[in-house]
């Protein structure tokens, strides 16, 4: 438990997406994701795509890759995936289906790069445009994780993450749908955990990989919708509405990118105004990846009553 890290995926959100695309009605925050996207995955490989989950909503392990830190990118998923064993790729899709299903039960290369590109067409049809949207809430999932283990420690952060995770202070218990046991020590691997927008509930690789826990990220239901802040008037007359919007919800690190979405404005719009309240004492940035976190300095804290924090 001393190796306890936080990592993205981007294979690991294409894999779950499945699961909402399959049975749409058990996912209903992703539903505006599914109805916005839904003419671009029209000319998909759905075959494959379909091959890839069973009807209990399982996916094989290959689709859940162990990510090395919080910048992981598609390209590189991909190109470890197309090299993967074929011994591996049949073992784990018999571990979803009880056996290889049909369409990749010929040459096991062929079938490799036939999931390869079904999978980089759903990235290109229905995650490269929102992934900034996404990837700004994970990220922010992350850095309220690192702080909530700072304030209170690693036990609070981890039986916060779902309501299916518990952690008694020697063994971190994940309650799957399956209730097969199958635990596991974690010496010398640790336990990666990965904030996902596609799941309601933790969930874990059934097989032999290392251990890792997909859980549900914080504020996934309003990535889609416009933010709406209640502020005070003064200090809307002082900073503007925008502003004070932005320096109210700012209790907690957030991105330009993050910010932009909640708030309906353009990614360069949020930063100017960020940028501003920085300027003015108002509140504090540090990096985090290839992205800027604004959090409220003590000054800001002294403008937004404490009623308004969100």
């Amino acid at each position: 438990m001393g190796d306890v890290r936080f990592g993205l995926s981007p294979l690991c959100e294409l894999g779950l997406s499945l699961r909402a695309i399959h049975e749409p009605s058990r996912y209903p925050l992703q539903l505006p994701w599914l109805r916005q996207t839904q003419a671009a995955r029209a000319g998909l490989d759905h075959e494959a795509l379909r091959a890839l989950i069973d009807d209990r909503l399982w996916t094989p392990d290959f689709l859940n890759p162990r990510p090395v830190s919080p910048l992981t990118r598609l390209d590189d998923e991909l190109a470890v995936l197309s090299r993967i064993r074929t011994t591996t790729f049949h073992r784990d899709l018999e571990a979803v289906h009880g056996s290889v299903p049909a369409i990749f039960a010929g040459d096991p290369r062929a079938a490799v790069r036939r999931v390869v590109a079904a999978l980089r067409g759903l990235w290109d049809a229905a995650f490269a445009p929102y992934w900034p949207r996404m990837r700004a809430v994970l990220e922010a999932d992350i850095a309220y994780r690192g702080r909530q283990i700072a304030q209170s420690g690693l036990g609070v952060m981890l039986n916060g993450i779902s309501s299916t995770v518990r952690f008694d202070g020697r063994v971190i218990s994940v309650a799957l749908r399956d209730p097969v046991d199958r635990t596991r020590r974690t010496d010398g691997q640790g336990v990666t955990l990965v904030p996902t927008v596609f799941t309601a509930r933790a969930s874990a690789p059934v097989g032999e990989a290392a251990p890792l826990i997909l859980y549900p990220a914080r504020g996934q239901g309003a990535m889609w919708e416009r933010q709406q802040v209640t502020t005070s008037a003064a200090l809307v007359g002082i900073l503007g509405r925008v502003r004070a919007q932005l320096l109210t919800v700012l209790d907690e690190p957030a991105s330009s990118t993050e910010l932009a979405v909640r708030f309906g404005v353009t990614t360069s719009a949020a930063g100017q105004h960020l940028r501003a309240l920085r300027a003015a004492g108002l509140v504090s940035s540090t990096r985090y990846g290839r992205s800027v976190l604004y959090l409220r300095s003590e000054l800001g804290n002294a403008l937004v009553p404490p009623a308004q924090g969100t």
